[in-house]
């Protein structure tokens, strides 16, 4: 039978954009792979969709076919599927979420000019909260990509981007939550010095995250101008803030987003 999802790959990435896609409630129309069978075999199982022995089987047939391997993986994996995709055509969408890998890049290792969406998403895609940027090349039909987008809605939010631009706007974006998650953990580790129980500093800590980057998206405005209003003259919270300035915080935050940017840069030369 054809799919219209298929992912080769089930890690951390590949399983969180599975999930989103049988959040689209045709989990019948999914089918995934991966190295370590176990992996998927427990994926397809807690999802209800089905699962493929070989990356081949996927790339004969699926729509939308997830690359879902590291970036020094990638070459060889392209190289062993060429002969199917070669044979089948057309008919398909290679999908690769691998950091660094420009859209030529990637038709360099399959040999031959092939339709390709490069996407940079990330892990709260899995909860349909996603970050999702996405480039493709001329060989993708208008109406493809629109059908990935609605398919896709249910991992969050989808915005199309230069891919000159790519590899930083997933600096932020992708490697944005696990600066995020440590500053949820900084936050509850404060509570808890404070005298809460952790299980309740890391809950207000969490949601706390949660409603003010709400605000930022639901008002629109500027996130100094909602921090302002927050301050009270001579209060508790604008002594935190100076706390946080004396630390050093926003260079700290900034020079994490540049690290992953040049990183990003060097796996695209691997």
């Amino acid at each position: 039978m054809g799919y219209t999802f298929g992912f080769i790959g089930a890690g951390n990435m590949g399983g969180a954009l599975a999930r989103a896609a049988c959040r689209w409630r045709r989990p019948e129309q999914v089918v995934l792979t991966d190295r370590t069978l176990d992996k998927a075999v427990a994926l397809a199982e807690e999802l209800d969709c089905d699962i493929a022995m070989d990356n081949a089987a996927v790339a004969r047939e699926a729509k939308f076919i997830f690359l879902g391997v590291k970036p020094q993986m990638m070459g060889d994996m392209l190289a062993a599927l060429a002969p199917t995709l070669e044979e089948r055509g057309g008919g398909y969408v290679l999908v690769s979420m691998a950091a660094g890998l420009t859209i030529a890049r990637l038709e360099e290792m399959l040999g031959f000019e092939a339709p390709i969406l490069r996407i940079m998403p990330n892990t709260p895609a899995a909860i349909g909260e996603g970050m999702i940027l996405y480039a493709a090349n001329e060989r993708v039909a208008a109406a493809d990509v629109e059908e990935f987008c609605d398919k896709m809605v249910g991992a969050g939010r989808l915005d199309r981007q230069e891919e000159r631009l790519i590899d930083a706007a997933s600096s932020v974006s992708g490697c944005g939550p696990a600066f995020v998650y440590q500053f949820i953990e900084a936050l509850a580790d404060g509570g808890v010095a404070c005298g809460l129980p952790r299980p309740k500093a890391m809950e207000y800590a969490a949601q706390t995250l949660v409603g003010a980057a709400g605000m930022v998206l639901a008002t629109g405005r500027h996130p100094g101008q909602l921090k302002d209003e927050v301050c009270s003259p001579g209060g508790s919270t604008i002594a935190g803030v100076y706390a946080l300035e004396k630390g050093g915080m926003r260079a700290a935050v900034m020079s994490a987003v540049l690290e992953s940017f040049e990183k990003n840069k060097e796996l695209g030369k691997q």
